[in-house]
């Protein structure tokens, strides 16, 4: 059976060349990167080599990216780790009602410890206004949360008008006695990135952000790696302790295959980015236009054009998601209802619901994510079979 995978959102496959890079490192240069020996400084040479290629395509210094075990793993540092490190300065945060769960969950621990979470809400095209975020600043703000690209709708966020927002603020504000031991103001501005990575500019300084987070399985990198960058000021508790491993701020020897393979995914990524989201966008907007044709009822979610090259999420009337998945997949085709992360759970997308979706339609809504491979022929054939899916889905609602 002809298989066409369009959940790329969720994870992607590996590139041949990543693993390439990678293979070394679990058999020949398997050293511990902390140890003296030969062994030991050919992992440390490989991961230190993997700190600078990030941080090249970051704008910023090698120092400041952090390796983990994961995108979530990366949240949860820059989030719960920069707010209890700075309680002095505030105990306040600002994110977005639909920012991924590692956000809204890492913000529940911090109001379990006694912080203030405000949560914005969106447009009905999912998209942020910085001037509700300005609104919602306090004196005692310490962190802002927004996403850069929505993993579900694909709307891209205002990031870049956000941070001068950020920056305004702090030199509008007094200097007071708290801040006498840093050298930063606040609040802090941190955007996960992992599904921006590979798609949109990730300059942090033009981006104005103080943390940044990437995750290697969305950009045809490994699983189990991520990275965040964090301005060397930004004084940080970790969340995992032991030997101290990157600057103590994750401790665990480093897994060099996997740090080799996400600093080698990225800068494919980074490589070919302009041209193939070019190619991606033309894919994506035929798609939406068929879609539209072909199911006239069928609703767009997320903004029509400040959205990702390769995302396209849709609300169909009369249908439930998850059955259409399993149809869908009967035909070799494989895509989602929504985020990877929550897809155990029978629960509509709070993303949907956000945008002011009735529960039907975010129930009803699928999402397409296109990858290096997908052609127009694949869609040609995703379209037909998404039709009639829809039609006998509608069929047996109505009894």
């Amino acid at each position: 059976m002809k298989e066409i995978y369009l959940d790329h959102a969720a994870t992607t496959p590996l590139d041949t060349r990543v693993k390439r890079a990678m293979v070394p490192y679990w058999s020949k240069d398997f050293g511990n990167p902390s140890s003296l020996h030969r062994k030991g400084v050919a992992a440390k040479y490989a991961l230190e080599e993997s700190r600078k290629s990030t941080a090249k395509i970051l704008h910023c210094k090698p120092p400041e990216v952090v390796f983990t075990g994961s995108g979530t793993e990366a949240i949860n540092l820059g989030i719960i780790g920069a707010a209890r490190a700075n309680t002095r300065f505030g105990k306040h945060m600002i994110t977005t009602r639909i920012e991924h769960h590692a956000v809204l969950r890492s913000a529940d621990v911090l109001r379990r410890e006694g912080f203030n979470v405000t949560a914005v809400g969106v447009s009905q095209d999912g998209l942020v206004d910085p001037k509700e975020i300005e609104r919602a600043i306090r004196p005692d703000t310490i962190l802002i949360a927004v996403m850069y690209a929505n993993n579900e709708i694909g709307t891209i966020q205002p990031i870049a008008e956000i941070g001068k927002i950020v920056r305004r603020y702090r030199e509008g504000k007094k200097q007071s006695p708290r801040y006498s031991l840093s050298t930063l103001r606040y609040p802090l501005f941190f955007t996960d990135a992992c599904q921006a990575a590979g798609a949109l500019d990730l300059h942090v300084e033009r981006l104005g952000v103080d943390m940044l987070v990437i995750n290697a399985s969305k950009i045809y990198g490994p699983k189990g790696v991520g990275c965040l960058y964090a301005k060397n000021e930004i004084k940080l508790e970790p969340i995992i302790v032991g030997g101290g491993q990157e600057k103590g701020m994750r401790s665990g020897t480093e897994d060099i295959p996997v740090i080799v393979g996400c600093a080698k995914a990225l800068e494919i990524a980074d490589a070919i980015r302009e041209q193939e989201n070019a190619r991606l966008a033309k894919l994506r907007d035929w798609f939406i236009g068929e879609i539209a044709a072909a199911i006239p009822d069928a609703m767009l979610n997320g903004h029509a054009e400040l959205r990702l090259p390769n995302n396209i999420n849709i609300s169909i009337p009369g249908i439930e998601g998850e059955a259409a998945v399993i149809y869908l997949d009967a035909k070799g085709i494989f895509c989602s209802t929504g985020s990877a992360c929550s897809s155990v759970s029978l629960e509509p997308s709070h993303v949907i619901l956000e945008l002011g979706r009735s529960h039907d339609l975010a129930q009803g809504s699928l999402r397409f994510t296109l990858g290096r491979k997908t052609t127009k022929k694949d869609l040609e054939y995703v379209l037909k079979v998404l039709v009639e899916v829809m039609e006998r889905l509608r069929k047996k609602s109505r009894g």
